[in-house]
């Protein structure tokens, strides 16, 4: 082998060491994309508005979780066998657990997953609490199906949430349920 042969060999290898990741990682983020859309994380975590055929997702918000502007603070009274009621934004939940707002899942440093490790996602979705160790992720959120991908997958997950457009919205904290009506009534004095 030539000098030049050498270095031309050295050079398309060297080449092709350098593409593999940049391909690697787009496969990740497309699988990541394909998850997120088969999983229905929009179906919640993206706010609905009214289109002329019945909710359609709000796309300038795609996976913004529910709107800060949209103050819901009063769970409706559920009769028979109802246990659950959602907002028109399909992005606040009420049932025996209290009030609980999807996520921002954007990758907005101070209101969305943008200051979180990979590891912080996986372990969240593993575990079921914030970060994987702080308060318990509420319904409707399915951690405990989502939590049975592989790791792999949710790193995939992750990488394409990176790759989504910021959007700067601060979710509620969840609001515990109301005490049930005899606890909130004193007892009568006898």
């Amino acid at each position: 082998m030539t000098p030049k042969t050498m270095l031309l060999a050295a050079l398309s290898t060297s080449s092709l060491a350098l593409a593999a990741p940049a391909t690697t990682a787009s496969s990740q983020v497309k699988r990541g994309e394909y998850l997120v859309s088969f999983g229905g994380c929009h179906d919640c975590h993206t706010p609905k508005k009214m289109g002329p055929k019945g909710p359609e997702l709000d796309t300038e918000r795609l996976l913004s979780g529910h709107p800060e502007q949209l103050a819901v603070t009063q769970a409706p009274a559920l009769p028979g066998p109802w246990m659950a009621a959602t907002v028109g934004t399909m992005t606040a939940w009420s049932g025996p657990w209290g009030i609980s707002y999807t996520a921002n899942l954007t990758p907005d440093r101070e209101t969305g997953l943008g200051a979180w490790t990979e590891q912080n996602f996986v372990d969240t979705m593993r575990t079921g609490r914030h970060m994987g160790r702080g308060r318990p992720i509420l319904p409707p959120m399915p951690w405990e199906m989502v939590g049975k991908l592989t790791d792999q997958d949710l790193r995939a997950v992750f990488a394409y949430l990176r790759t989504i457009p910021a959007v700067k919205n601060r979710v509620p904290q969840p609001i515990p349920p109301a005490p049930p009506a005899s606890a909130a009534q004193p007892a009568p004095a006898h």
